[in-house]
């Protein structure tokens, strides 16, 4: 294993510094529990949109901290969910009178200890609600999922219920879209390496040079099937296929189109699989208005992608589009 750490047991700690010294302007990092929080929060009469999870999925979450997107975000190791107590020192940090909403990809761990420091925070006197992303379109059920895993569209979510956050919406307002866009939004991944987690210190599974694992999660699950090495164009083909027939998206849809790189794929072979696969939306009637291409939610230094299709109406654009300032989002600033 070769990768630019001290210590395994450290890593997400001294990341966490990184971070905050590169970001003062807009972050920053409190420690014991490790939680990522929005510089100017709690921020009076607006929601507090929260979310958080295993490290290794950079820049998801502590990287969309920030105006227009999350309050805080809560970081637990590589791959593993934060603890309750650190949730709930998020919900703290951040959390005023209009309350907060709590984004939690569905995975067991989070679940359970999202809604645990829900019910904490909500002893306290504080209106806490939580949503639960299952975005993925490959398996119903995984070793880390009890039902669809949340994956792509959490980026998604995230931007689009910050924003509502951002104008004002209140609590039930903010909590509705959220449901609306998970509704909304199918996604699927696959890989050409597994990632490597630092304590572990070998890949995460079995792949030859000439296979790919198709319909993977975003801690190195494998996938639903393994196939030989195919051309982007026949690849890309089936990755649209089994989103749009699964929600299904159909002539005349506006949608955003987000090709995501697992880590480990350079941009010009991300870009290429996204002309592929805006013309093969274009040849089914669906119409591309919006799009988001790059690293946005990773696994290590995996290889590989995932794309994720949202079905836009006129509210979800206007949000899309309003100002964010983040690590890794930033227009209209």
């Amino acid at each position: 294993m070769k990768k630019i750490i001290n210590d395994p047991k450290t890593v997400v700690a001294e990341s966490l510094r990184g971070l905050a010294a590169a970001h003062a302007d807009v972050l920053r990092v409190e420690d014991d529990p490790a939680i990522v929080v929005r510089v100017d929060a709690p921020v009076a009469g607006k929601v507090a949109v929260i979310s958080g999870g295993g490290s290794g999925h950079e820049p998801l979450h502590g990287g969309f901290v920030g105006r227009g997107m999350l309050a805080a975000a809560v970081p637990g190791a590589v791959f593993t969910s934060p603890t309750p107590d650190a949730v709930e020192a998020a919900v703290k940090a951040t959390t005023g009178d209009a309350g907060a909403l709590l984004i939690v990809k569905n995975y067991t761990g989070d679940v359970l200890n999202f809604e645990t420091a829900a019910e904490l925070a909500a002893a306290e006197g504080l209106d806490v609600r939580s949503v639960v992303i299952d975005d993925d379109v490959a398996v119903k059920d995984s070793t880390y999922t009890a039902g669809r895993r949340g994956v792509g569209g959490t980026v998604l979510l995230e931007k689009l219920t910050g924003a509502a956050a951002e104008r004002g919406d209140a609590l039930d307002a903010v909590e509705t879209l959220a449901r609306k866009v998970i509704g909304q939004v199918r996604s699927i991944g696959v890989a050409l390496t597994a990632p490597t987690v630092p304590h572990a210190g070998e890949p995460s599974f079995d792949l030859a040079d000439d296979e790919i694992e198709f319909g993977i999660g975003i801690h190195g699950e494998p996938g639903i099937e393994r196939t030989a090495v195919v051309p982007a164009d026949e690849l890309v083909a089936r990755m649209v296929e089994a989103i749009v027939t699964d929600l299904p998206f159909g002539e005349g849809d506006k949608v955003l189109l987000f090709t995501n790189s697992m880590g480990g794929t350079p941009l010009v072979e991300l870009y290429l699989a996204h002309g592929i696969a805006e013309r093969l939306l274009a040849e089914r009637g669906i119409v591309v208005e919006r799009r988001l291409v790059g690293p946005y939610i990773t696994s290590l230094e995996m290889q590989g992608m995932s794309l994720t299709l949202l079905k836009l109406d006129d509210e979800l654009t206007e949000l899309w589009d309003a100002p964010v300032n983040t690590p890794a989002l930033r227009w209209g600033v």
